[in-house]
């Protein structure tokens, strides 16, 4: 058995603390110090959070769908639960460092597992200079925004900006407009997973920009880089014959 201390979180949705209780009295709740396995009870959202949250423990997450998607989720049973854990699939995945400069000089930085997305603030286009490994590749986009995303991301907002969807393993980023209006024809970019992205606010005052890395946000950005951080090893498990891979193959024959 691979697998012999479990450490359970779960969102407050009354099913998912349910199960809680009963996994727990089933299998047992370690600490999550002493854990060689976190299970996840909740949505995709969920996964996300608990993804960032205990990436320093370098310790797999297996989910169990309590969501509305649950792309990232396995489906509840609360049997022979030791049994899928050690027969899983695990995937394994880098996030996105965003670096944003704010108009005020401040300098932050926050990590994203789906992808990092800048949006306009107010009415008006914002305007956008692209530069990939220190060349400018679009001089000015003026669009509602712009994504940059993780294989793993490709099937999220990517995907809803009519942006590609990537295999899990391939070594590619997506660089995707949101709703572009000049060029308009420009349906964005597939790069190097060690690319770095360059996003200049332009007109900066005049069209402010929020930057956001999954779930932090960092509203009137001026400059915004995006890279692959491969020192993070992220693990997400799935139940075998479900895995990462074929739920994103089996996304692009969906119709």
């Amino acid at each position: 058995m691979k697998f012999k201390n479990i450490a359970f979180v779960a969102t407050n949705v009354p099913e998912a603390q349910e199960a809680l209780a009963s996994l727990s009295a089933r299998y047992g709740d370690t600490a999550l110090a002493e854990a060689d396995v976190i299970v996840a009870l909740g949505g995709d959202g969920l996964m996300l959070q608990t993804l960032h949250k205990y990436m320093h423990l370098d310790i797999p997450i297996y989910g169990m769908n309590f969501g509305s998607v649950g792309f990232l989720m396995n489906q509840y049973n609360d049997m022979d639960l030791m049994e899928r854990l050690d027969a899983a699939d695990i995937a394994h995945l880098h996030p996105l460092r965003m670096k944003a400069t704010l108009s005020n000089g401040t300098e932050h930085e926050a990590l994203a597992i789906n992808e990092v997305s800048l949006l306009r603030e107010t009415y008006q286009a914002a305007k956008i200079r692209i530069s990939i490994d220190g060349k400018v590749r679009m001089p000015e986009l003026s669009c509602d925004g712009v994504l940059v995303s993780t294989p793993a991301g490709s099937t999220a907002y990517n995907l809803s900006a009519q942006g590609p969807i990537i295999p899990i393993d391939a070594a590619l980023l997506a660089l995707t407009p949101i709703s572009a209006f000049r060029p308009r024809r420009w349906r964005g970019a597939l790069l190097s997973h060690r690319a770095k992205v360059r996003f200049e606010i332009l007109e900066a005052e005049k069209r402010p920009i929020s930057a956001v890395a999954d779930h932090r946000e960092f509203r009137d950005v001026v400059d915004v880089t995006v890279e692959e951080d491969a020192s993070i090893n992220l693990k997400m498990m799935f139940d075998e014959g479900h895995s990462l891979d074929e739920r994103i193959l089996t996304e692009q024959f969906l119709y």
